[in-house]
C-alpha cells in the first residue's frame, strides 16, 4: 500500500480521484507534516532528556536539602547553647582578671632579706645597714612594660613598711 520512499505517494492513494494539482498539493502538505512530525519528534527528545537532567538536578536537590536540615538542627543545638558559652565566657573572663591580679601580687621585691639560709642567718646576727629596724621590709609593685634597652622599668606603687616595732620608733 505504501512506498518505500515516501509514505505518501501518488500511488499510496489509488482510490482518490482528483485533479493532479489538487494531489500534488495534498501531497505536499502531508509531506510538510511529516517533516513538522520529525521536528517535534526531535522536540520531544530535547524535552525528555531536559526533564530527565531537570529530575537529576532536584534529587540532588533534595539530598542537599536534607544535608541543610542537619545542619539547621546543628544550629539550633548550638544556638541553645549561647547562653552556656556566655556565661562561661564571663567567668573565664573573671578568672583572667583574678589571674592579673595575682600575677601582679606574684611581682612583689622585697629589699633586705637574702637568698639563702645561711646569708639570712648571717645578716640576721650581723645586723643590718638599712635605716630601718631589723624586723622591717619594703615592697614594691612592678609595673610598665620594658624599656628600650630591654630592662625591667620598676616604678614603686606603693612603699610598705612591716614591722613589729612601733611606728614612731622609725
Amino acid at each position: 500500500m505504501a512506498s518505500s520512499k515516501t509514505p505518501f505517494s501518488s500511488t499510496a492513494m489509488p482510490a482518490i480521484s482528483c485533479p493532479v494539482d489538487a494531489t500534488e498539493r495534498i501531497l505536499q502538505e502531508m509531506t510538510a507534516v511529516g517533516r513538522r512530525l520529525e521536528a517535534m519528534d526531535f522536540k520531544i527528545t530535547d524535552l525528555s532528556a531536559a526533564c530527565t537532567s531537570i529530575r537529576a538536578n532536584i534529587a540532588g536537590f533534595q539530598d542537599n536539602i536534607s544535608d541543610l536540615n542537619q545542619c539547621l538542627v546543628t544550629v539550633k543545638g548550638q544556638l541553645v547553647m549561647l547562653p552556656e558559652r556566655d556565661s562561661e565566657l564571663q567567668f573565664l573572663h573573671a578568672k583572667i582578671t583574678d589571674l592579673e591580679d595575682r600575677s601582679r601580687r606574684d611581682n612583689v621585691r622585697f629589699f633586705g632579706i637574702p637568698n639563702t639560709q645561711r646569708a639570712r642567718m648571717s645578716g640576721l646576727s650581723s645586723g643590718s645597714s638599712y635605716p630601718f629596724s631589723l624586723d622591717s621590709f619594703q615592697r614594691a609593685h612592678r609595673i610598665g612594660p620594658p624599656i628600650k634597652l630591654m630592662r625591667i622599668n620598676l616604678v614603686p606603687l606603693s612603699l610598705v613598711f612591716y614591722t613589729t616595732s612601733r611606728p614612731d620608733s622609725l
